[in-house]
């Protein structure tokens, strides 16, 4: 049986500076505020990492690739090719597998 994966959590930008304002100016271990606000201690050096990196816009509003229904009509063709070569490829294996088989 399989199970489904869980979405991804996602936090609004506001909560994301908050947390690494309270993590920067806290003299509290960043795990105690962390379990405070419900997330992982990692997650909160990803966002402080991100923030000094490229500064607020480093939190897009919304993250992830594009839907299926706005991706470009070239990329979708790319990801089929990709597909069906690999297909060939499992198709050639075989037929060499079924041919030894033979002799």
């Amino acid at each position: 049986m399989t199970s489904k994966r869980r979405p991804y959590k996602t936090y609004p930008k506001e909560f994301k500076l908050e947390a690494v304002r309270m993590m920067e100016t806290s003299e509290r271990p960043a795990s105690e505020i962390a379990a405070e606000l419900g997330i992982r201690r990692n997650l909160l050096y990803k966002w402080k990492e991100q923030l000094e990196l490229k500064g607020e816009s480093s939190f897009k509003a919304k993250p992830g690739r594009p839907l299926k229904s706005a991706q470009s009509e070239e990329a979708t063709l790319r990801q089929e090719n990709e597909r069906l070569r690999e297909e060939v490829e499992i198709l050639k294996k075989a037929a060499a597998y079924f041919a030894r088989e033979l002799k």
